[in-house]
């Protein structure tokens, strides 16, 4: 991608459609007068009244136990160094986008206009009795140090600067993990520590108090190695100071186990590495070129354990794995202050987490077949869904036993179900199969490329690794197109009509014809049939000369459908294809089915299309808990329609009895567990989750999926096609820029699957 679309994508991303990233929502019904009098006068009066009879009644009524503020003078923002509040929001507003997406904590970003540190914290004093918890934000060395010191000590909530932290417990973690592996004592390590910034001085306390030794640490800044006795030292520098005989960082390296890099890129030689003791561990944390390149030290040194701040290698120190979590205990137990004993727990919490048998989930996410622990895998990934269930109960333990805990928990298995439920996974679903798509990037043709919206689609597609997009249609168009957003891709433009691709229509005729000649198909048909570009690119998914297939924004469902079905063909053992959309709902995703395909299914084809989707369920990690629908529940109504769901649901439990699916239910007995467990004890569903729903006909499943999209605006991935031979999927008519991508990416995740169940 050029840097100036990237510029061009960057800003119309913050500024469309909505300037920035994050808004207020309310919590509480706000539709008739009485709403409004309760929230606001004359009702408002009475929590207020409360809240100054104890304060403390103010976690109960309003919304501070659940609100950062993510604070920064913009003096420090990423690379950027010095550059004013005002353009330090953008970042701000990521931050508190990333704090809801993984930990469901609501922020208010706040930008300070001043470098002055007594104003700095006097303005965060002021305004912290409307949060829960600060989070000090890309704030310059030294002076953070000071404001951090004097936060905590002065209020009675949790603060924390997570450019000095952050990294800290994350590389801690990997610190700790890298060692055992290793064999070594971690009392013994030498360590060299390039960077004397907030992060690596923070860094190197935890790791002191992980258990190794000062007199062990040579810390080096721009002009070399830190010195006892230098003049002009800060306080954080001269606590580092060595008394050892080294000048330069190519002196510290020598037999030195770690390196750890808070600098700048391309700083360490494939020589100082060379010098470093057996196994070495280097974290090259510096983003977005680490100061050694990973695959130039894996290379140098087949023996050394690598971490960077990248997501493209192993071992990536990313601070979204700690800030969410460690804010998320503290503030369920109303700590104090986030003291030492909670970030070591953080960090003991994902060390350990590491060394747990990974989800299946996580591996398809990251394209693997089996995570394990190991050099490769020292610290969690991400996009694991148990940080959430691991990291915050560690912290809120650690805050209750040291005494900074206003609220502790007793029930902690009921702590961790809540924080299971509190973001589902529907937010990180798509991010998975994106990351998934990635790690092995499939063809995949677009047949009608000469649509704007499509073609915008396919350039995502290629411009993030995702797929080698394969442009269908007419060729001029296409081209014109191109020029006109900028994608200046060397990519295949195809124009099935065209004379350059009469040898291949003659070829994929000649298939066709012999596939459907006693049809009532005959080769002059095929050939005319071949022009078409729903038919031609179908040749080319089935002749193996592409590994998937999008197509329908320009055309009913029904006509698309029909030359994959003649072409493609269905699966073995499926009767008749199906099709479903995964809903990305607050509570998880849920997978509706049929959606797109069959009108009235029979009991047996709604058996099959429940087993379909269990398998598609399988292919994105799920474990499947399928309520099949009805307007009736078990037997309640002796109806055709209820009695063809109740006959589905028999075959399911006699030919698939490890499926774990029941009905038939009306939908908020499938959805309600409470309820579901009052009324009807016996069912299979109980004590689960239901995540996949299958409607009696289509007219239900494409009406239901439709109005959560634009009641709720749900996003939904799909339809998806199940039961066809190869990776073909059928986009809406008219859908949007992003719905394409979304589905390209799993048509892509499907090539995948296909490839590796040859």
């Amino acid at each position: 991608m050029s840097k100036s679309r990237t510029r061009r994508e960057a800003l119309l991303y913050h500024a469309k459609p909505t300037p920035g990233k994050i808004q207020v929502v309310p919590t509480k019904k706000y539709a008739t007068q009485r709403d409004l009098s309760l929230a606001y006068s004359p009702g408002v009066a009475e929590p207020c009244l409360e809240i100054e009879k104890d304060v403390n009644n103010v976690y109960k009524y309003t919304a501070k136990g659940n609100l950062v503020a993510v604070i920064s003078n913009g003096t420090a923002v990423l690379g950027l160094g010095d550059i004013g509040p005002e353009a330090s929001k953008p970042v701000m507003e990521g931050k508190g986008l990333l704090f809801k997406i993984f930990a469901d904590i609501d922020v208010f970003d706040i930008e300070v206009n001043t470098k002055d540190v007594d104003k700095f914290i006097e303005t965060v004093k002021n305004i912290a009795p409307t949060f829960g918890g600060i989070n000090l934000e890309d704030i310059k060395a030294p002076e953070a140090f000071e404001i951090e010191r004097r936060l905590k000590e002065e209020l009675d909530i949790p603060v924390m600067h997570d450019d000095q932290h952050g990294t800290a417990i994350i590389s801690a973690a990997a610190l700790k993990n890298a060692i055992e592996i290793t064999g070594k004592d971690i009392s013994k390590v030498q360590i060299v520590v390039n960077g004397a910034g907030a992060a690596a001085i923070s860094c190197t306390r935890l790791y002191l108090a992980l258990g190794a030794k000062k007199e062990n640490v040579v810390m080096c800044d721009s002009k070399g190695v830190i010195k006892a006795g230098a003049e002009n030292l800060s306080p954080q520098k001269q606590e580092f100071a060595t008394a050892k005989n080294l000048n330069t960082l190519e002196d510290a390296m020598v037999n030195a186990d770690v390196f750890i890099g808070l600098s700048i890129g391309d700083v360490v030689t494939p020589k100082m590495l060379k010098s470093m003791a057996k196994d070495p561990i280097v974290f090259a944390m510096a983003n977005p070129t680490p100061e050694i390149a990973y695959n130039l030290a894996v290379k140098t040194r087949k023996d050394v354990i690598m971490a960077t701040g990248r997501s493209d290698h192993p071992n990536q120190v990313n601070n979204v794995l700690g800030f969410p979590f460690i804010f998320r205990g503290a503030l369920d137990v109303r700590a104090s202050k986030i003291n030492e004993e909670m970030k070591m727990a953080a960090v003991h919490a994902l060390a350990n987490l590491a060394k747990e048998s990974v989800p299946e989930q996580v591996n398809i996410t990251y394209g693997e077949t089996n995570i394990q622990f190991g050099r490769e895998y020292i610290i969690p990934k991400p996009f694991d869904h148990r940080l959430i269930t691991e990291v915050p109960p560690a912290v809120a333990k650690a805050a209750i036993e040291s005494g900074v805990a206003k609220e502790p928990i007793i029930d902690w298995e009921t702590y961790k179900e809540t924080l299971a439920e509190r973001l589902g996974t529907g937010s990180k679903l798509m991010r998975m199969i994106m990351t998934k798509a990635k790690s092995d990037p499939k063809s995949i043709v677009f047949a009608e490329a000469d649509h704007l919206d499509v073609l915008k689609a396919a350039q995502i597609i290629f411009d993030e690794g995702i797929g080698k997009p394969i442009l269908l249609g007419n060729k001029e168009i296409i081209q014109e197109l191109m020029e006109e957003i900028n994608f200046d891709a060397e990519l295949p433009i195809i124009d099935p009509k065209s004379n350059e691709e009469k040898e291949r229509r003659n070829k994929y005729a000649q298939v066709y014809w012999e596939k459907r000649q006693r049809n009532g198909i005959t080769l002059l048909d095929a050939q005319k049939w071949m022009r078409e570009r729903n038919y031609f690119a179908a040749m080319m998914v089935n002749e193996g000369e592409a590994d998937a297939l999008v197509t329908g924004y320009s055309r009913s469902y029904p006509t698309v459908v029909k030359p994959m079905l003649e072409l493609i063909g269905k699966q073995k053992g499926v009767s008749k294809i199906a099709a479903t959309n995964i809903m990305l709902t607050s509570r998880g995703p849920i997978f509706f089915s049929d959606t797109a395909i069959n009108i009235d299914p029979s009991s047996e084809e709604l058996a099959n299309i429940a087993y379909m989707t269990s398998v598609g369920m399988k292919m994105f990690g799920f474990e499947p808990t399928i309520a099949m629908l009805s307007y009736s529940n078990f037997g309640s109504s002796d109806t055709k329609i209820a009695d063809k769901i109740s006959k589905a649901v028999e075959l399911m439990h006699e030919k698939y009895p490890d499926v774990v699916i029941d009905g038939e239910l009306q939908a908020d007995f499938a959805l309600n567990p409470k309820l579901l467990k009052e009324k009807f004890p016996f069912s299979k569903l109980n004590g689960k989750k239901v995540n996949g729903l299958i409607f009696p006909n289509l007219e239900s499943a494409n009406i239901g999926y439709k109005l959560m999209k634009e009641f709720n605006k749900i996003d939904s991935i799909g339809p998806i096609i199940m039961g066809l031979k190869k990776p073909v999927h059928i986009i809406q008519l008219g859908a949007s820029v992003d719905e394409i991508v979304n589905i390209a990416c799993v048509a892509i995740v499907h090539a995948q699957e296909k490839q590796k169940h040859k």
